[in-house]
């Protein structure tokens, strides 16, 4: 991929930008990635190397010429059980909520995409993109030129539906007389709901990369914490540990002309930074007890879904061996994982049961929950389960990890 060279700031080199054509011109858009929600796949297909998945907001195809079904069938699969508590998704670029045997659907835009559950189930957060003229100079001596690009605002809106949503940060981007934009992807709130995890290049596009960044939820600061990266390839999937002590995210990498996404974790109290895994990993989602982690396991083939011991970072279960499933989510109870599938070009919602007892688990049933519902294979599912619907916890989790496995990992691949 091509990208924009830096302007100004770091002078780290070229940088990818989501969705932004030159107007009136018939020489090359300024990106060659069209649509913010191809960033996602773009992203997955560096690093496994062959994964196309159809799917996200806006337009009708998706990348490598792969059709996306933007919803041809609302038809929730009933598994033999009632489904506990309710799983979020995005289907045809809008918010869905399926609860039990039923789905509806919460945002009307078709622009919404990467939803997320607040703590208490009252909001969900998400982005939406919108269509804005930019100003902006490809090289610090050219003129200014205008550019159709996708603005993305990050969103909330009630669970229930009730009321509007709410926009609560934008990338528009202004410098004097250029008006730009920057990455708003991924938002993920902390238990206690005042920091919002978000992966963007803001607040100035031109001196960062993609990286993870906070939000506070009181008065809108946008903070980078500064987490290794291997720029320029950045960060993705940050997802907080449901004491808020930890979070995990993925660390881009490369292995010669593959990628190589590691999951590291990040100690919110001491500030310091190790890997969880080393490279072939992503997309993590902890175990409410938090002694597990299921993960995406990408290779040469594709991709698969794992559960990790969340301390060791070990493979202790591989639930999936089609090289066509991930984005995993733990039920709340911590007796099955959802994730996403890929099947004759068309993305669905599927799920299999853990029996027997943690860690000694056997895979049992796989069941599909949607079927032929063209989701977005770019936005996670997440799921939510009242806590007065939850068991009790059968022992103390625990508050960190091993003594001695924390500490600066610059070098780790």
């Amino acid at each position: 991929m091509n990208g924009p060279a830096s302007v100004g700031g770091s002078g780290s080199g070229s940088r990818d930008r989501p969705r932004a054509r030159a107007i009136g011109s018939f020489g090359p858009p300024l990106v060659a990635v069209v649509g913010l929600a191809i960033v996602a796949w773009v992203t997955l297909g560096l690093i496994t190397g062959n994964l196309t998945l159809p799917g996200g907001p806006g337009g009708d195809n998706g990348p490598g010429g792969v059709a996306r079904t933007p919803a041809p069938s609302n038809v929730v699969v009933v598994p033999p059980f009632e489904l506990p508590g309710s799983i979020a998704y995005v289907k045809a670029g809008n918010v869905w909520i399926q609860s039990g045997s039923k789905a509806r659907q919460l945002t009307g835009s078709g622009r919404a995409w990467m939803p997320s559950w607040s703590p208490g189930s009252a909001w969900i957060y998400y982005v939406e993109t919108v269509p804005e003229i930019g100003l902006h100079r490809p090289n610090a001596n050219d003129r200014l030129r205008r550019y159709a690009m996708t603005v993305p605002n990050l969103m909330r809106t009630r669970a229930d539906g009730s009321g509007e949503p709410e926009r609560l940060a934008t990338g528009r981007y202004k410098s004097g007389s250029e008006i730009w934009f920057y990455w708003l992807r991924q938002p993920a709130l902390s238990p206690d709901g005042k920091t919002l995890a978000v992966v963007s290049d803001g607040p100035r596009p031109l001196q960062s990369h993609v990286v993870i960044q906070f939000i506070d939820t009181a008065t809108g600061k946008m903070t980078n914490p500064k987490l290794p990266e291997n720029a320029p390839r950045g960060h993705q999937d940050p997802t907080w540990r449901p004491d808020g002590r930890l979070l995990l995210y993925v660390r881009n990498g490369r292995d010669g002309a593959r990628g190589a996404p590691a999951i590291m974790r990040y100690d919110t109290v001491t500030k310091r930074v190790s890997a969880l895994t080393g490279p072939g990993y992503l997309s993590p989602s902890w175990s409410r007890d938090l002694a597990y982690v299921a993960a995406t396991r990408t290779d040469g083939f594709g991709t698969d879904v794992v559960i990790l011991d969340a301390r060791q970072g070990t493979e202790l279960l591989r639930l999936t061996n089609d090289d066509r499933s991930w984005a995993p989510v733990w039920s709340p109870l911590g007796d099955a994982v959802a994730y996403l599938h890929l099947e004759g070009g068309i993305v669905d919602l599927r799920m299999i049961t853990l029996e027997g007892t943690a860690p000694n688990w056997t895979v049992g049933e796989t069941m599909n929950l949607t079927e032929v519902s063209g989701l977005d294979g770019g936005s996670r599912p997440v799921w939510f389960i009242p806590p007065g619907e939850l068991p009790a916890l059968p022992t103390a989790p625990p508050t960190s990890p091993p003594a001695g496995s924390l500490g600066p990992s610059p070098a780790v691949p």
